[in-house]
């Protein structure tokens, strides 16, 4: 395949609504920092998580994105099934999987969100299709938006071209305010080293990064959410399921927020 075939795959799915796009090699994502920490057994592996199962023929990731601005809370706000932005990339990586099946004769394989049900590590995807870059948050940063974006992904099976990584480093130097505006000190302290984990690139970039104690906050947020009655206005015409009453969540942004790239 050529990149041609890539590039009208990532117009499409900028014209059914996502923010970016790009497309990672499947051979480099499953050596990406991510899936190599996973079978370090160094602590930090999703408990109870055998692995990930990748189709025999998945050649290509491909990755959407997403804005989730400030301005734009609602979109983040999470009922019992998922958040109104998250409903937006489920429904362009549905369609935009039927597009491609039905243009081009690839077949997709759509991923669910987290690993443990079936996905990928999503930010590892992204840098390598050329979204971003992993910031000192934790987080995708990307050029145009910073951290405030959300991810989906699919598998091709074709050999696409990548479209990343890219130069893109806007932490060098940076006076950390998203390590600073973390609530629960996530920041604080080493969490692997690069001896540990024999490379350079670690979570958080440096390695202190708490997956632990940003989740005590994340339970803190459950525990503090109320029954609210949702305001359809409030979300994307395009969303097929909404209830009309749910609990909302309201996780913790705090180091999204501070940070000032794409603000």
């Amino acid at each position: 395949m050529t990149s041609d075939v890539g590039a009208q795959i990532i117009t499409k799915a900028k014209e059914m609504g996502a923010a970016a796009a790009g497309i990672a090699s499947v051979e480099s994502l499953k050596q990406s920092p991510s899936h190599r920490i996973l079978d370090l057994k160094t602590g930090l592996e999703i408990p109870g998580f055998g692995g990930i199962r990748w189709p025999a023929g998945a050649r290509s990731a491909l990755v959407i994105a997403v804005s989730h601005p400030e301005h734009r809370p609602e979109l983040d706000w999470w009922d019992i099934k998922s958040a109104p932005g998250n409903r937006v990339l489920i429904r362009i990586n549905r369609e935009l999987s039927v597009w491609i099946r039905e243009t081009f004769g690839i077949q997709t394989h759509p991923l669910l969100y987290a690993v443990e049900n079936g996905g990928t590590f999503l930010k590892d995807a992204a840098v390598l299709a050329g979204l971003g870059c992993i910031g000192k948050n934790n987080l995708l940063v990307t050029p145009e938006f910073g951290p405030r974006v959300r991810l989906r992904a699919m598998l091709l099976e074709s050999q696409l071209t990548p479209t990343g990584p890219i130069p893109f480093d806007p932490c060098d130097g940076c006076e950390e305010f998203c390590r600073e505006a973390c609530p629960q000190n996530a920041f604080e302290t080493t969490a692997l080293s690069s001896a540990e984990a024999g490379m350079d690139t670690l979570p958080g970039r440096d390695g202190r990064f708490s997956r632990a104690r940003c989740e005590i906050q994340m339970e803190n947020d459950i525990d503090d959410s109320q029954a609210d009655r949702v305001e359809m206005a409030l979300f994307e015409a395009d969303l097929e399921e909404v209830n009309q009453t749910a609990i909302r969540i309201k996780y913790c942004r705090r180091c999204e927020f501070a940070c000032p790239v794409g603000s």
